[in-house]
């Protein structure tokens, strides 16, 4: 599916052709999203919003077109419901620290799962600490399932909220979402979806999901890195206290008082990324024009593939087996260490990554130091999965 469109693709690694299998940590980026890239820095490169020349206006035009692109493709209510960030872990600490800011107290309850990215756990763990609250965590089985049956009894008077990953970047399972948003909201307990993984997978659509709180980063979505986003509903958003302070946020500024700007702006402290931005909005529109149904229908043939033939590897162990999942698989060879596995692959010509993926809970259930993970996108094919079953034999008969 329009591998032509991502040059990167086309070289050699090792004198092999290079296969790109690691797309749960970042996917390549289309031609036309560095087109896009390049054009804004060649014709229209300014400073946004405060700058009455042509060049400003256009840039700020395109930059708020792009707000209402994200609005539109996860359906949020309102464009100033979004707010542009450096990508989903900016965003999960904005989250943490201002809504811990203006709703935490002491002895209050925060519940994360325990399958969460760093980046879902150390946010909460630093506003806990701040404000004497603490971090209660929703188990998952052994096939990387979340138990939701136990989040009720985690619930009490004191929670304040609900932060889960969409999907798990080290197990590939794809959570209930809305289930949990609705025991959550049964409560009046806000939720925060960690969405890095499942955008680039699935159809997002917050309004349906109900969610108070969505993230995701662009450069999992074929767009350049160092922009992200933070969905919120408005009625949180209102509430909360800003972020950072200078620059685009304020309204009004005396040595007394500074008068914050309105949403979304209240939110987006200094100059913004707004090439890549502009990046983030060509991506959407890539992706949107290949249809996110038929991207994840294509993903999951490849899934089914790569698990069939890795399970026919005897030793050969894959932690993560949810019935549903995305196209991400974890494993190990027995007796072998990840890593030693990852750099005979790598030598192959095949991109993986190896170690805990910023998941150590995940690897504590497991009673393991990590895996080795790789990771498909709708520009791999079948003849990457062969490639990578090859590698995978050819370090286990040199290591084993």
């Amino acid at each position: 599916m329009n591998r032509e469109d991502f040059k990167i693709l086309y070289q050699e690694v090792y004198k092999r052709p290079l296969v790109y299998l690691d797309n749960a940590a970042t996917t390549q980026k289309p031609q036309v999203v560095i087109d896009a890239l390049s054009k804004y820095y060649e014709t229209i490169n300014s400073n946004i919003h405060r700058g009455v020349h042509f060049l400003s206006q256009k840039a700020t035009d395109q930059f708020e077109e792009a707000r209402r692109v994200v609005q539109r493709f996860i359906n949020a209510g309102e464009s100033a419901e979004v707010i542009f960030t450096r990508g989903t872990t900016e965003s999960i600490n904005l989250i943490s620290s201002s809504f811990g800011k203006a709703f935490f107290q002491k002895g209050d309850e925060i519940i994360i799962s325990q399958m969460e990215h760093h980046a879902n756990i150390v946010p909460w763990q630093l506003i806990a600490e701040e404000k004497g609250a603490t971090l209660k965590v929703l188990p998952f089985d052994e096939n990387g399932i979340l138990l939701i049956d136990q989040l009720e009894s985690l619930i009490t008077f004191k929670t304040k909220i609900v932060a889960i990953t969409h999907i798990s970047n080290s197990l590939g399972t794809i959570n209930p979402v809305k289930k949990i948003i609705d025991i959550a909201h049964r409560h009046d307990i806000p939720v925060m979806i960690d969405g890095a993984q499942a955008v680039s997978h699935l159809k997002v659509d917050v309004q349906a999901l109900d969610c108070d709180f969505y993230c995701f980063s662009g450069h999992k979505l074929y767009a350049p890195m160092g922009i992200g986003v933070m969905y919120g509903k408005r009625k949180w958003l209102d509430q909360m206290p800003p972020y950072q302070g200078g620059g685009e946020m304020i309204s009004q500024v005396t040595i007394a008082k500074t008068i914050f700007n309105e949403l979304p702006f209240k939110f987006e402290a200094g100059t913004p990324a707004v090439g890549d931005v502009i990046g983030l909005k060509t991506a959407i529109e890539y992706v949107e024009n290949r249809g996110i149904e038929n991207i994840a229908q294509y993903e999951q043939t490849l899934l089914e593939a790569a698990t069939q033939k890795l399970l026919a590897i005897q030793g050969l162990k894959i932690y993560g087996t949810a019935p549903h999942k995305a196209a991400i698989i974890s494993f190990l060879l027995e007796g072998i260490h990840p890593y030693d596995v990852g750099v005979i692959i790598d030598h192959c010509g095949v991109a993986v990554r190896t170690g805990h993926h910023c998941t150590q809970p995940i690897m504590d259930k497991f009673s393991i130091a990590g895996t080795v993970r790789a990771s498909f996108a709708f520009y791999n094919d079948l003849s990457d999965v062969d490639a990578l079953v090859e590698a995978v034999k050819k370090a286990q008969m040199m290591l084993g």
